[in-house]
């Protein structure tokens, strides 16, 4: 399987982030992925208001990127906010192409270091795993991957690759955290874990503003045994990068945590 990095660094404006999806899905099918995965916030970046520029998955935004996906021929997992109906919004990933139609409401919301994003987002209740040419492929966003547990339930429901989407926040120890979590998170569940997070503003020389977590960059795709098998920087770009699903029988056979576990 192929699969596409796609690390952009977002604005506020929909439309004018439509343009960057559009480019990383021509640049990742003509590479020959299967699956280009965009980061959290693909819609717009965090630190603006939700609210209004939220869109039901009929809407147009979402519209148009199943439009491009089917036009290139790829799935395409890219990150929005749809309405919650309680004034907040949901923190969605739009799962679309090669017969994919479905999205995943993040479950873990981002109430720590000092940002709550429970104020303005609604939480999702329903774990998701698909099948992509016969490959399950499990969903997760950002902050859900401080939590082992979703994972393994992923893992329990057919997902040997999972995609976890991010706009991490910038900090002291940060950039650590993420790359420790997200092994961490594949030894746990045994499976592939493909990490595209949003690219770090200050490489295009924007500077970030707040408390939003607006990326810091350095996406990276972990084994099934927790190595690191592709990384990239801080800057945005476009990487396309085999994984082996069968690898994951291998890995659960070695270590059998899934099976071991008692709790």
């Amino acid at each position: 399987m192929r699969v596409g990095l796609c690390q952009i660094v977002s604005g506020v404006e929909p439309e004018a982030n439509l343009e960057l999806v559009a480019d990383g899905i021509r640049r990742a099918a003509a590479e020959g992925a299967d699956i280009a995965v965009f980061p959290e916030a693909t819609m717009a970046c965090f630190g603006v208001k939700l609210s209004p520029l939220a869109e039901p998955l009929d809407g147009p935004w979402a519209t148009e990127v199943r439009r491009l996906a089917d036009e290139a021929g790829i799935a395409v997992v890219a990150g929005m906010f749809t309405p919650a109906g309680d004034g907040r919004v949901t923190n969605t990933l739009l799962v679309t192409g090669r017969g994919l139609d479905d999205s995943y409401d993040k479950i873990h919301l981002f109430d720590a270091f000092g940002f709550a994003e429970s104020d303005t987002v609604a939480p999702g209740t329903r774990p998701l795993v698909v099948d992509l040419d016969g490959v399950g492929i499990g969903f997760t966003t950002c902050y859900d991957v401080r939590f082992p547990g979703l994972f393994q339930k992923l893992a329990d429901e057919g997902a040997s690759v999972i995609v976890t989407p991010a706009s991490w926040g910038a900090g002291e120890g940060k950039r650590e955290q993420w790359e420790l979590l997200v092994r961490a998170r594949a030894l746990d569940s045994t499976s592939w874990i493909v990490a595209c997070g949003q690219g770090d503003p200050r490489s295009i020389g924007r500077e970030p503003s707040g408390k939003a977590p607006t990326g810091i960059g350095h996406s990276l795709v972990a084994t099934p045994l927790g190595r690191v098998h592709a990384q990239l920087e801080t800057a945005p770009a476009i990487e396309v990068v085999d994984i082996d699903p069968s690898a994951v029988s291998s890995a659960r056979q070695a270590v059998p945590v899934l099976t071991n576990r008692r709790f």
